[in-house]
């Protein structure tokens, strides 16, 4: 029988530095679809220390399955994917619309 190699499993280890703008806004835009599919989204409210505040707004906004969609779903995508991500919350607020969850937000969509 051949000698064995012990297997050592590395710790999880995040990057503490800022979260990227760019690259947080690339990955919402990939979850958006599928949110917008159920006939909600998410708006960005702010990054703090590594904490990334979202708003379920539209069908997912009153929702009781958006917590989970939020953390099983949301925050693994993005702690994969963006440098920084510790965690995502989630505005106990829940608006209307989108118009409504962005309108002190100066992200305000005006039909053209």
């Amino acid at each position: 029988m051949p000698d064995s190699t012990p297997v050592t499993i590395a710790p999880s280890t995040f990057d503490d530095g800022p979260v990227d703008p760019d690259e947080l806004q690339e990955a919402l835009d990939y979850i958006r679809p599928a949110v917008q599919a159920d006939g909600g989204d998410i708006v960005l409210l702010g990054v703090e220390d590594g904490t990334v505040n979202l708003q379920m707004v539209g069908a997912c906004g009153g929702c009781p399955l958006s917590m989970m969609t939020l953390k099983a779903g949301i925050e693994r995508i993005l702690k994969d994917r963006v440098p920084g991500v510790r965690e995502v919350h989630a505005s106990s607020d829940t608006p209307g619309d989108l118009d409504e969850a962005t309108s002190g937000l100066g992200l305000g969509f005006s039909p053209a």
